[in-house]
């Protein structure tokens, strides 16, 4: 068995294949779901050499499937979000300690020590659902803060005074929101805020119109009365999460990475600064699938960093018929 934890020191690119490849081999083995999309794919394992050669399984199939590498019992099923009568994925978590490891460790890799933030979470589509990975996510943060004024509120007054108060103390604080809520406050209240981070989880969720990123941005910026909003990119099939300071331009943790498939050819990859689908490494995610091809339209630019365009319509999937089993 793989030292699950050992992936968050991972120093280097060497490291990481290494690790990808062990952890490869491993999931064909023990996850029936990700061993017969590479059978059908007729993928001869022992020539699979580098990240290159490594199939990713389509993020569909956690729709239908238990994608999962290793046996009963799970600690928890986290859930997508979704409108009424959609299907929702669902990824059957192992271990919640080591999805804990991974969203601490990495949101301090960019922010660092949570304590020195109050957190203030909007997402109230997510919290009524329930079983939210991202909901977790975030009480936990909340918890690790130990800020008495960190928690989880509704589009309300309070809320806009709390952010007015906190900001005017000079409180650091994370505002951590889904786009139509925060998108709905500053419908009703207007900010200049000079030390707080406003951060976008993505989706509308069926309640505003959606909007691309930029224009989104831009009406928050102008709510917010802020140079730049943040963004976290995360899924309930993965257990590590990328940020973006702002601009759009994302960045994963070290024991994740993100590469960028042709849409006509989803098991070709394109160079920088081309637009394909996102395909994500998560070394987290030992016991289910660490290597999952995205909805995700994007491309890669310098440095490990990447942007999110959009995600696939029904035009766009031409080549991902191949990917179905």
């Amino acid at each position: 068995m793989l030292n699950s934890f050992a992936v968050f020191d991972i120093q280097n690119h060497t490291e990481f294949e290494k690790t990808a490849l062990d952890l490869f081999r491993y999931q064909v083995r023990h996850n029936s779901v990700y061993q017969t999309f590479i059978n059908h794919l007729d993928i001869d394992v022992d020539r699979v050499n580098s990240l290159m050669d490594i199939p990713f399984l389509p993020i569909e199939f956690f729709k239908t499937y238990q994608v999962v590498s290793s046996p009963p019992p799970y600690e928890t099923v986290f859930m997508s979000s979704g409108t009424t009568g959609m299907q929702r994925s669902k990824h059957y978590v192992k271990d919640l300690k080591l999805y804990q490891e991974s969203f601490t460790r990495g949101f301090e890799y960019f922010y660092g020590n949570i304590s020195q933030y109050t957190i203030l979470a909007l997402l109230p589509s997510y919290v009524a659902q329930g079983q939210s990975s991202l909901v977790y996510m975030v009480n936990r943060l909340i918890q690790l803060s130990g800020k008495p004024q960190s928690g989880f509120h509704l589009n309300d007054s309070h809320l806009s005074k709390l952010i007015k108060d906190l900001d005017a103390q000079a409180e650091p604080v994370l505002l951590i929101g889904v786009s139509y809520a925060l998108l709905d406050l500053i419908q009703e209240h207007q900010f200049h805020l000079k030390h707080t981070i406003v951060m976008e989880t993505g989706g509308m969720k069926g309640r505003r119109k959606e909007m691309l990123r930029e224009e989104l941005h831009t009406h928050l910026k102008a709510g917010f009365g802020v140079d730049t909003i943040h963004s976290e990119y995360g899924m309930t099939e993965l257990l590590s999460q990328s940020y973006s300071k702002g601009n759009g331009i994302f960045k994963s943790p070290p024991w994740q990475k993100i590469m960028i498939r042709d849409t006509e050819d989803p098991l070709s990859y394109l160079p920088k600064g081309k637009t394909g689908g996102i395909n994500i490494i998560d070394l987290a995610n030992i016991h289910s699938c660490a290597f999952i091809a995205t909805q995700d339209l994007g491309k890669q630019l310098d440095n490990e960093q990447f942007e999110i365009l959009g995600r696939f319509d029904h035009s766009d999937v031409r080549g991902c018929n191949l990917l179905i089993i």
